[in-house]
């Protein structure tokens, strides 16, 4: 080290699951192998997403997992074929994890959290000799490396080999800013812009919802254009959340309209004849709750969304079988789970290797692929991560 200057074998820069993978692909091999990551800790933003369950992958075969990535489907094929639903399996248990596949096919570790995994990770690449560094954030290039704020003061890494695994653009209190875009446009180069995705929407509720707030919305189906989701939603004070709305995150950013299906359970003609012995009499909300059989916060969403209601049974039943949601837009791109957008593939090798730039590899969100909830999100990290690692073993000899 000289000047602060530094030479390395090979720079790992973002403690995510894909730099971490790639990480590991390095170390096993014998490489003398730096991670370094801009916030306090490795893997905040896994840690997170842990404290839901760590749905760590889908238990289906490669094809089947390709079919789920909206965008960048073809380039993450043969990453997903290499490591795929079976091989994060295998990884997670020679760990020391149990797992447990739900019923809808997502596997998880038994314990339900990701602190147990991560700490057996990092003590393999410890046993690796990979070194880790906190706190070390890439602010420019440098003529033959990557320049660093320290806790030491600006230092300068010159690497044989380098993997960037810098993630998307979301949750940046967990490190994940999408500043690295800046220093690639210093290059010259151009990425496709950030885009929210799994993500809630926001909507401009009247305050008749405001004692709807926290409800849950159970039984319903969401759609926009032709793609259609099954799955919960809360009312939230600014929009919806859930399940039911995050994987249509990609037809939303295309401009199609949200609309549900309050009762996608029953058919419009059962609909139409249940409303059909309603009585003049009957109140509105009568109407929506005891005959039809609507829950409150259904029965407020058809009262916010469809005024004036109208009471024949079959203009009624459309409503409620296809209720528009108003005014409804995708949250800020900083409340997204994950984003789409990133390093164009056009820009990389087959094995992730930025072709202007021999020996600096790409891997993880920062890539432009898009992909559901489901344990999809961290497989793919996983498998260009350690496709970006392999490469740069590759550009080493190895």
């Amino acid at each position: 080290m000289t000047d602060g200057v530094e030479q390395v074998q090979a720079l790992v820069i973002g403690g995510g699951p894909a730099g971490l993978s790639a990480a590991e692909v390095l170390g096993a091999a014998g490489v003398r192998t730096v991670v370094v990551d801009a916030m306090p800790s490795m893997a905040r933003k896994f840690l997170m997403a842990g404290k839901s369950g760590l749905n760590l992958t889908f238990d289906a075969p490669p094809e089947t997992l390709v079919g789920a990535y909206s965008e960048g489907a073809q380039n993450l094929m043969h990453k997903l074929y290499t490591f795929d639903a079976q091989a994060v399996h295998r990884w997670a248990t020679e760990l020391g994890q149990t797992l447990f596949i739900g019923s809808t096919g997502r596997v998880f570790p038994t314990v339900m959290k990701a602190s147990p995994l991560l700490r057996a990770w990092l003590a393999r690449l410890e046993g690796y000799g990979v070194e880790r560094r906190v706190r070390w954030r890439w602010v420019d290039w440098a003529d033959d490396g990557f320049v660093f704020d320290t806790p030491e003061g600006r230092k300068t890494l010159v690497p044989q080999v380098t993997v960037l695994a810098l993630g998307g653009g979301s949750w940046r209190r967990l490190g994940s800013d999408g500043a690295w875009a800046d220093l690639f446009a210093k290059r010259g180069w151009s990425i496709t812009p950030f885009s929210p995705s799994n993500v809630g929407v926001q909507v401009p509720w009247s305050e008749h919802m405001a004692p709807h707030f926290g409800a849950a919305l159970k039984d319903v189906a969401f759609g926009a254009g032709s793609d259609v989701s099954r799955g919960e939603a809360v009312i939230s004070k600014t929009g919806l959340e859930g399940g039911g709305i995050y994987p249509l995150s990609p037809a939303l950013r295309q401009g199609h309209a949200l609309w549900s299906d309050l009762l996608p359970n029953r058919t419009e003609d059962w609909l139409i004849a249940k409303l059909a012995k309603s009585r003049a009499k009957d109140s509105l909300a009568s109407v929506l709750r005891k005959t039809a059989g609507l829950t409150a916060a259904k029965a407020a969403l058809v009262m916010e969304f469809a005024r004036p209601v109208p009471r024949a049974p079959e203009a009624l039943a459309a409503v409620v079988k296809r209720l528009p949601v108003v005014g409804a837009e995708l949250r800020p791109l900083d409340e997204a789970i994950s984003t789409s957008g990133g390093v164009p593939w056009a820009m990389l090798t087959e094995d992730l290797m930025i072709k202007d730039l021999p020996g600096v590899f790409c891997a993880g969100e920062m890539l432009d692929w898009d992909a559901p909830t489901g344990g999809y999100l961290l497989t793919a990290c996983f498998a260009t991560g350690r496709c970006a690692g392999a490469g740069a073993l590759k550009h080493l000899g190895g």
